[in-house]
């Protein structure tokens, strides 16, 4: 391999051991921000456990207590959650 290839490598390796801690922290966020929407809506839930992220502001959390909740931001701008 030559030097430049070995240089590359270890860029590449490096930015990705830096970047897993911060898309951590942005998972703990989010899952945050979707307990506290839900709650402020009302709605049962305990603490989220898991997120699937479907876009920018679309989300399926998954709650402590067995609950699933599609969290969206409709065509008006309005943050909606439904039961799923």
């Amino acid at each position: 391999m030559n030097n430049a290839a070995v240089r590359y490598t270890i860029v590449l390796s490096m930015a990705a051991w830096f970047a897993a801690p911060s898309i951590a922290a942005d998972d703990s966020a989010v899952k945050k921000d979707l307990f506290t929407v839900i709650t402020l809506q009302g709605l049962p839930c305990g603490e989220v456990i898991s997120v699937a992220t479907k876009g920018g502001n679309d989300h399926i959390a998954s709650c402590k207590d067995g609950n699933r909740y599609h969290v969206f931001v409709n065509a008006q701008g309005r943050v909606v959650v439904e039961k799923q």
